[in-house]
């Protein structure tokens, strides 16, 4: 099996940005912590992170033949990309929705999702370790 992890804007700040939520791990140490999990389970994993929203969506829709699933923390792109979610509606490999906090403890306007019922699932709330649910839910048998 193999899958990408899209990371969305400001993700690349993982480490310092807002420690108090997202914890000290950089976007590199959870992408490692990541390869060596889905290694664990035979499964290949690749990265991707932009603050773009058009290389954002231009990235999914590669996903088609290529990959067997995908992994998505859109960050506020959640929230208001519709373009986003006609991207992953496009492609007809699974994508599970990521978030590190549990973005319904947080303000009301991280509460909706507009990604949300085009992915297979959502894992929020477990810091990097909801990236290694989304990777057991897409392997389990």
């Amino acid at each position: 099996m193999k899958i990408i992890v899209i990371h969305g804007p400001n993700l690349n700040m993982l480490g310092t940005r807002e420690p108090h939520i997202y914890g000290s791990e950089t976007l590199e140490d959870i992408n490692e912590k990541i390869r060596k999990y889905a290694k664990s389970l035979s499964v290949e994993a690749d990265f991707f992170q932009s603050n773009c929203e058009g290389e954002i969506i231009s990235k999914i829709q590669g996903c088609q033949d290529k990959y067997d699933a995908a992994i998505i923390n859109a960050g506020a792109y959640t929230h208001y990309s519709y373009a986003i979610r006609d991207a992953i509606a496009a492609v007809s490999i699974p994508f599970v929705e990521v978030h590190m906090s549990n973005v319904y403890a947080r303000e009301d306007f991280r509460h909706k999702s507009v990604i949300s019922p085009v992915c297979k699932g959502m894992v929020c709330g477990f810091g990097s370790n909801s990236y290694l649910a989304a990777i057991s839910a897409l392997t389990y048998k």
